[in-house]
């Protein structure tokens, strides 16, 4: 996944908690960077926006703009620092006695509600610009190793098979609904879209033969 230096070397504690004045005017100018860079992506499309254009509509210099972020699809796919840590937050929850894939559903479900600002725009670029998948890809890497840990941690024995299978399954079944996802519908439906198919999918998960 394309990772920006300030989604990098997060701890566990709340944002605000650890960081210093410097730091939270990093945060600010990145958040404006990106918010001008959706903005202007919303309107013009991406292929009609430059670097030169998010940079000038966030006024800052081109060079500030990528000691920020990679590449212009970084915009996009980066994850804001407090993502990061929500993230991280919702896989702390121990959900003590459900079963493995009725959890991984429900945190499935909170990704896509923290996914939920961006997750429309991201869907008509990648109708708009096909080669943008190619880089959406990268932004597994953001959430993949935590929730591989997470089910390894709660599959029967840690098994590593088991392990790959259930987070495969999941991402398949994630995929899937973002494929039959329309945008321009309401994100309720698609939350519902990840809903069945995971069920769907886990049919033949939730209770595995041993």
């Amino acid at each position: 996944m394309i990772k920006s230096a300030a989604a990098a070397g997060l701890s566990s504690c709340p944002v605000g908690a650890v960081m210093g004045l410097r730091e939270r005017k990093k945060l600010e100018a990145w958040r404006t960077i990106r918010s001008t860079a959706l903005r202007l992506i919303s309107e013009r499309g991406f292929d009609a926006v430059s670097v030169e254009d998010i940079a000038a509509g966030a006024g800052v210099s081109r060079t500030t703009f990528f000691s920020y972020f990679a590449s212009k699809e970084a915009v996009i796919f980066d994850l804001d620092p407090e993502e990061r840590q929500r993230w991280r937050d919702i896989l702390a929850d121990p959900r003590d006695g459900q079963p493995l894939w009725e959890a991984l559903t429900d945190v499935a479900l909170a990704l896509t509600q923290l996914l939920a600002e961006r997750l429309p725009l991201q869907k008509r670029l990648f109708e708009q610009s096909p080669e943008l998948c190619d880089s959406s890809r990268d932004t597994c890497d953001g959430y993949g190793p935590d929730l591989e840990e997470w089910v390894s941690r709660r599959a029967q024995d840690g098994d590593p098979l088991r392990t790959a299978l259930v987070l495969n399954t999941a991402f398949a079944a994630f995929t899937t609904a973002i494929e039959a996802w329309d945008p321009d519908d309401p994100f309720e439906h698609f939350q519902q879209l990840v809903r069945d198919c995971l069920r769907w999918a886990g049919a033949g998960l939730a209770h595995p033969v041993t």
